[in-house]
């Protein structure tokens, strides 16, 4: 299971940080990542972190963005900084397979978590 939390609102140049808690079959020690989704688009990878801490991410997000993970804590983290209107949508995050190298062009969602929505004005 994968519990997403920190969504919310924030203005263009703001920052936000979301965090995935994982349980059951799923633990920090796969392949972690971060999908979004916005209003009448595809799904997106928007980072990925593997079990040697390699991390990915999409070129639109890179340099704003950073994806790391606590595994004391099974805890998945996506700090986002700069936002822009862009950014609007549902973030989910996924667990792909233990043995998955980090890339977001092949981020493969075994679990999927339930979403939270971003919003920036």
């Amino acid at each position: 299971q994968l519990v997403e939390s920190g969504g919310g609102t924030a203005q263009a140049g703001g920052s936000l940080r979301l965090f995935c808690v994982a349980s059951g079959r799923t633990s920090s020690g796969h392949c972690m990542g971060w999908f979004r989704q916005a209003p009448g688009k595809e799904r997106e990878g928007v980072a990925s972190i593997d079990g040697n801490n390699r991390t990915s991410y999409a070129d639109s997000v890179k340099g704003r963005f950073t994806i790391s993970k606590a595994n004391a804590k099974d805890t998945l983290y996506l700090q986002m900084n700069n936002l822009e209107p862009e950014d609007t949508a549902v973030y989910y995050c996924a667990a792909d397979s233990p043995t998955a190298r980090a890339d977001v062009r092949t981020l493969y969602a075994m679990y999927l978590g339930q979403g939270t929505q971003v919003t920036v004005s």
